[in-house]
């Protein structure tokens, strides 16, 4: 949470984390595209040449006021790829949100596993208490025939009592309601602390 007294406006910085491929980018492109355009900004992606993020997709959305302060959401996604391992944690400096995209691919379950634990051990690294930080899980490609079970995932990643919603996200099916929920998440704890 970052405040601009000056403006008296509010940043907030939630981090869309998981595999590679596993639809985060598709997530920040169904949000842009259903947000109406007055209330958020422009979408930047940095791509490589085998169209995935290399860096972050980054969007931002406007809110109704908190304490006075007009709430500016910046959405960003990680690189899914291991090699670029140092890039994940710049963009988790600041985080207030985490929404941690597990592709229900029944051959992916290793790699989920692999990213969370990843997220775990980055977020250490940057002293950011995981538990404290408002998370929620989506699961994400539930049209696939060999989706795992939405519990088999849940229990396969040990992420009892967090959220979680399942998604189609190049469907835009349960994109919003994930967005809501962490937003919803993010905003009850910012809430909290300014108090």
């Amino acid at each position: 949470m970052f405040v601009n007294w000056q403006l008296r406006e509010l940043n907030l910085k939630i981090v869309y984390y998981g595999p590679a491929l596993s639809g985060k980018t598709t997530n920040l492109e169904q949000i842009y595209a259903r947000i109406d355009p007055s209330r958020r900004g422009e979408l930047v992606s940095l791509k490589t040449h085998e169209d995935r993020t290399l860096y972050f997709d980054f969007l931002q959305l406007e809110l109704g006021k908190i304490a006075g302060l007009t709430p500016k959401i910046q959405l960003y996604t990680v690189p899914g790829q291991v090699y670029y391992e140092a890039s994940r944690r710049i963009v988790l400096r600041g985080v207030d949100g985490i929404v941690f995209v597990a592709d229900s691919n029944l051959e992916r379950l290793n790699e989920n596993i692999e990213s969370w634990e990843n997220l775990k051990s980055n977020l250490a690294a940057l002293q950011i208490p995981m538990p404290a930080l408002p998370i929620v899980i989506q699961c994400n490609k539930r049209d696939l025939p060999n989706a795992m079970p939405l519990e088999y995932i849940r229990s396969a990643l040990q992420v009892d009592g967090l959220p979680s919603y399942e998604a189609i996200a190049t469907q835009g099916i349960g994109v919003l309601n994930t967005l809501k929920a962490i937003v919803g998440s993010v905003i009850n704890a910012t809430q909290r602390e300014l108090k």
